[in-house]
């Protein structure tokens, strides 16, 4: 599915700027003892991959920290750090790292205060019978990739495996040109693609998670302003916390009142769909491997972070010498957070 390409947009650094205006009003502070109100944006439409905060909205978990949370569904036209930026809404869904660290390179004031997959969730899609068996055979083969993700994670393809910037064609949301030609390799989520070019198409094609080949980039981050956090650090706890309570329950729970939620923001959403993309992520290990096995659901660690800078700024993506720790924080995600 094409919605998942897109999660890899690009951040509109010159917009998020002029959204900073300084006549910006801020929501008002709650009366005591009322609940406060989180609008947390997501990065597309209602799907699976988003199905931890579903699961924590319709199962109370928010509301019994305090939080009254509205989820502000994403698409085509969202753009997620502007609407944190301008003060639209108080938290946001961070795709991949390399969202919250363009923030960074501009000065932004917008941090990731946890990360609810330890893997992201991007493969490359091949056709089964072409002998490959590991990333590094897809060196030289046609990749169709969006222009995001040629500023992304094609960014660490080329450092591991040599990868070369004439193997680029362009990726236009549509699996017919990987279908018509079997030397062609294609991007993708997966717990999307995969399973779409199968039902579409009866192929069952080889898969690449870049995660398990050592892809060191968090997905599906927390965002919030550094005013937020500052001013009100309890809220971002709670946010936190019962967002990994959410996700907990969801994939090992009973996960019927996420999943009526999102097919009620989105109507399009099948249960085949929900249901084949939450054991991905289970199976995975998407949400719970890695560190959170005893850091619990949304750990972050330093030396994750400055993996994944070394191999960006070797790249010259962002300067070596800028601080990327600016684009996060470990305040909110120490073990008690998925408790």
């Amino acid at each position: 599915m094409s919605m998942k390409v897109l999660r890899l947009a690009a951040v509109a650094l010159a917009a998020l700027v002029c959204a900073c205006s300084p006549g910006e009003k801020q929501a008002a502070a709650p009366a005591e003892g009322t609940p406060t109100k989180i609008r947390f944006a997501t990065d597309w439409r209602a799907q699976a991959e988003q199905g931890g905060f579903y699961q924590a909205v319709a199962t109370g978990e928010y509301a019994k920290r305090g939080l009254d949370v509205q989820i502000v569904q994403g698409g085509p036209g969202v753009n997620v750090p502007q609407l944190l930026a301008s003060g639209a809404v108080e938290a946001g869904m961070g795709s991949n790292s390399f969202i919250v660290m363009n923030l960074a390179k501009e000065n932004i004031p917008v941090k990731a205060v946890a990360a609810m997959m330890q893997k992201d969730p991007q493969v490359l899609i091949a056709h089964p019978d072409q002998g490959l068996e590991k990333i590094a055979d897809l060196k030289g083969r046609p990749i169709l990739l969006s222009d995001a993700s040629v500023s992304a994670f094609w960014v660490w393809l080329k450092s591991k495996y040599g990868f070369t910037d004439d193997q680029v064609r362009k990726y236009t949301f549509n699996a017919a040109p990987f279908l018509s030609d079997k030397r062609v390799v294609q991007q993708g989520y997966v717990t999307s693609e995969p399973y779409t070019i199968e039902k579409q198409a009866g192929l069952k094609a080889k898969v690449f998670l870049l995660a398990d080949e050592g892809y060191p980039g968090y997905a599906t981050m927390i965002l919030m302003p550094d005013s937020l956090i500052a001013k009100n650090p309890a809220a971002v706890k709670a946010f936190v916390e019962g967002s990994a309570a959410g996700w907990k329950s969801y994939l090992e729970g009973d996960a019927a009142p996420g999943d009526a939620l999102i097919k009620k923001d989105n109507p399009e959403m099948t249960q085949d769909v929900l249901d084949q993309a939450r054991e991905k992520l289970r199976s995975y290990g998407i949400v719970d491997s890695g560190d959170a096995k005893t850091g619990g659901i949304g750990v972050m660690t330093d030396a994750r972070w400055a993996e994944f800078f070394k191999v960006a700024s070797e790249q010259g993506v962002y300067p070596p010498t800028m601080d990327y720790k600016r684009a996060y924080t470990l305040q909110f995600v120490a073990p008690s957070a998925a408790k």
